[in-house]
């Protein structure tokens, strides 16, 4: 069982000996009892992000490590789903929106260098399942966590993401074991839903008095991808 709490601008969400995936500051696999989402301030430009992200946890009374993510949402915004063997939280701010046109045709000028960490939104993701993932399956998780999370944000506000989303996906080590995690099965198809429904309910939480940005390019942080890649025939390099 996961133990979500929030308190004192940290969201926590607990199962010891768990496994877990951050793509978040220093990210990748790690083995701890917790995950975290933590609040900071507008204008927020520490760079001993190790040691902000302990005190914050300490002040919470959260004594335990674990993959941090760091948001300018206020975690009281975190919303949560839960289907089958999958739980999701989100917190959704959308200050700093980025999108890829199919087919850029105009130059749009973003200007995320002026943000620090502190003043952007961004959309951060910590979902977890009762199952023991493999490597492979959890990795592949995260790929899976984020095209809901683009297809969820494009419907409801236009937009990919944010220049700063990050993702961390848990796996019960001690539960039954799952190989794979595509959107056919059982995890990855839960994994959807409660992503959808948590990024809904996030993004309704956090604009319920407030309005996100009318359009990338009305975003102060906003960035529009729209350089074109050369595109070739890989046979004719091999």
């Amino acid at each position: 069982m996961y133990e979500p709490a929030v308190t004192e601008g940290v969201f926590r969400l607990r199962r010891p000996g768990a496994r877990w995936l951050s793509t978040g500051y220093s990210g990748g696999f790690e083995r701890a009892p917790a995950a975290y989402n933590i609040t900071v301030p507008e204008g927020w430009e520490r760079e001993d992000i190790d040691r902000y992200s302990r005190e914050k946890r300490e002040a919470a009374g959260f004594r335990e490590s674990g993959p941090t993510l760091l948001t300018g949402v206020d975690v009281n915004h975190a919303r949560g789903a839960r289907l089958g063997p999958v739980v999701a939280y989100a917190t959704v701010g959308l200050s700093n929106p980025a999108t890829l046109p199919a087919d850029p045709k105009e130059t749009h000028e973003g200007n995320i260098s002026e943000a620090g960490p502190g003043s952007v939104g961004t959309v951060n993701l910590i979902v977890a399942t009762d199952r023991s993932l493999t490597d492979g399956a959890q990795a592949n998780l995260v790929s899976v966590v984020a095209e809901a999370k683009t297809a969820t944000l494009l419907d409801v506000a236009g937009v990919t993401g944010t220049t700063t989303d990050a993702i961390v996906v848990g796996s019960a080590v001690d539960g039954e074991e799952a190989e794979f995690s595509g959107s056919a099965t059982e995890v990855g198809a839960a994994a959807r839903a409660c992503v959808r429904e948590a990024i809904r309910a996030g993004f309704e939480a956090r604009y319920a008095e407030d309005e996100p940005p009318e359009t990338v390019e009305a975003a102060r942080y906003g960035v529009v991808t729209d350089q074109r890649a050369d595109v070739f025939d890989p046979r004719e390099h091999s």
